[in-house]
């Protein structure tokens, strides 16, 4: 692995972290809506993640294949959870049925916390080993002066 390449496969880590981090900010901010444009209460939003080969080219690919692959990260979608939404009494709420009830989104605090500090620690690490990689090119200056 070349110094470009572990930057590259460092920052698409990164730049998937930030996906999920604004995917669970924008969870977290629905957590009470109960209108949206498509109708209904907020569906919970996850993101979703696949390694794809770091480089395209045939000659890339050949050596991916001698060596051993090198991957980056791609977000290829953002999903709607197909949980149901939650049912909450509230007879005096506008958005309830005739029964009473009203459709919450599928939001827990709870998991949606968990996912933030999962993000949070992931995106650490990604910090850590581009870090990593330029003290070490910068070490490989050194001993070339």
């Amino acid at each position: 692995m070349n110094f470009l390449d572990a930057l590259q496969t460092s920052s698409s880590g990164l730049t998937a972290q930030r996906t999920r981090m604004n995917v669970i900010s924008s969870n977290l901010a629905n957590i009470n809506t109960t209108r949206t444009p498509e109708g209904g209460p907020y569906k919970r939003k996850d993101v979703v993640f696949a390694a794809s080969p770091l480089h395209q080219s045939f000659q890339d690919t050949l050596r991916r294949q001698i060596r051993g692959a090198l991957s980056k990260v791609d977000v290829i979608g953002i999903v709607d959870d197909k949980r149901p939404p939650q049912l909450k009494y509230d007879p005096q709420h506008p958005d309830a049925n005739e029964k009473g009830y009203v459709a919450m989104p599928n939001v827990n605090l709870i998991e949606e916390m968990v996912n933030m500090i999962s993000a949070t620690r992931s995106y650490e690490a990604g910090v850590t080993a581009l870090n990593a990689t330029k003290d070490m090119a910068l070490k490989a200056l050194e001993i070339g002066r």
